[in-house]
């Protein structure tokens, strides 16, 4: 059985709409709704740059405990990140507040100042520091990390959360440095 050219054209176009129109999968980001919230004091509860939430007395030990080994350059820790997550805050971006599905987070961005363009970070703080969420960009896959504290287990679905923040923080604007 042959089927004429234009019957097939037709079929394939009706196959791509409906592709199109299909709803995202629940655990997706673009499932989350994710917002960039107007500033307030709880934007800058952890300092106003970059560097001064990294050196925060409530998040000195936190924020290398969510990095693990990629914390510290690799040559001196066994982690995978060549020149350790530290130096992805070498440039830090605003500090602002997004909300991911109805959940408020601290959102501090940063770059390694000679590579912004493809070298960067995302750290999301929830409220009271906990959880720590971020992904790392070093290469064409980014690296995602969660920290839960005070017997508080990180999300499951914590990448989905950081890229739902980066999806509101880019559709505001440029959300790297």
């Amino acid at each position: 059985m042959r089927l004429p050219l234009s019957q097939c054209l037709s079929a394939l176009v009706v196959l791509c709409a409906t592709a199109c129109i299909t709803a995202p999968a629940p655990d997706s980001s673009a499932a989350l709704p994710a917002q960039v919230l107007p500033a307030d004091a709880r934007a800058l509860a952890y300092g106003r740059t970059a560097s001064e939430v990294i050196q925060n007395a409530e998040l000195r030990d936190k924020i290398p405990g969510l990095f693990g080994a990629d914390w510290m350059p690799a040559a001196q820790s066994r982690g995978q990140v060549a020149q350790g997550a530290t130096a992805f805050f070498e440039k830090g971006g605003p500090v602002r507040m997004v909300s991911v599905g109805g959940k408020n987070y601290v959102a501090v961005t940063g770059c390694v100042a000679s590579a912004c363009p493809t070298r960067r970070v995302l750290l999301l703080i929830g409220e009271g520091a906990v959880p720590l969420l971020a992904r790392l960009d070093d290469g064409p896959v980014p690296s995602y990390y969660a920290y839960g504290g005070g017997g508080v287990a990180p999300p499951a679905n914590a990448p989905t959360i950081v890229d739902a923040g980066l999806r509101a923080l880019q559709e505001v604007g440029g959300a790297y440095p």
